[in-house]
């Protein structure tokens, strides 16, 4: 598989270039410096792995190179070399194309494996980092699913859900909306009941999370 890798340290370029050269199913086919680098070799050599640091001052980042080139190239498999084990910057490259994330620190073994992952159409992640793609993962599908209840309520059970988590009677929010008490007693029962809701403090809470509270 040919493989062109773009990091700012020349260092590191030779040094990774060694490993996999070394490999009888590897070619390291071009270097780069930088993210224009890395297009223009990309574009000439249409590699099946690129490897692409984030940071590369001066010149265009990694991250928006790896947009770029996923987008316009997307036979090349783009795996991330980085220093920081930082979710944000995992789901960020993920978002932009990126079908691996390694740290530099990691072994010989790893970045290989990562490599041939990738290449037969795999997605790689460094195993600790993958533990905050999952947590962030379920964490995203509550609150899809949160939101989903929300937009259940009709427009009066919204305007009534603040008023109840506010502290206000059933009489009190009737008043203010014009309606009757069992009117409100009836929406209030539909929120409870729509939004899974057992007790009033758990209403508070959830109006509190969802910032219905304008105190």
């Amino acid at each position: 598989m040919k493989i062109v890798i773009a990091d700012d340290h020349a260092v590191v370029r030779s040094g990774f270039s060694m490993i996999l050269n070394y490999q009888p199913d590897m070619e390291v086919v071009a270097t780069a410096a930088d993210g224009l680098e890395a297009y223009a070799m990309v574009a000439r050599h249409r590699p099946d792995v690129l490897l692409m640091d984030l940071s590369m001052p001066p010149g265009e980042s990694g991250l928006i190179a790896t947009g770029k080139i996923s987008s316009e190239f997307p036979d090349t498999k783009i795996i991330i070399l980085t220093m920081y084990d930082d979710e944000d910057y995992l789901f960020h490259v993920l978002k932009n194309g990126a079908a691996g994330y390694v740290l530099k620190n990691a072994p010989d073994d790893e970045l290989l494996s990562a490599i041939r992952t990738v290449h037969s159409g795999g997605t790689y992640i460094h195993p600790q980092m993958a533990t905050s793609l999952v947590r962030e993962f379920i964490k995203k599908d509550s609150e899809r699913a949160e939101q989903d209840l929300f937009n259940g309520l009709s427009q009066r059970e919204v305007e009534i859900l603040p008023l109840i988590a506010k502290g206000f009677g059933n009489k009190e929010i009737a008043e203010k909306l014009y309606v009757s008490v069992k009117t409100v007693e009836a929406h209030k029962a539909k929120i409870m009941e729509k939004l899974n809701l057992k007790s009033r403090p758990e209403l508070v809470e959830y109006a509190l999370k969802k910032k219905l509270l304008d105190f």
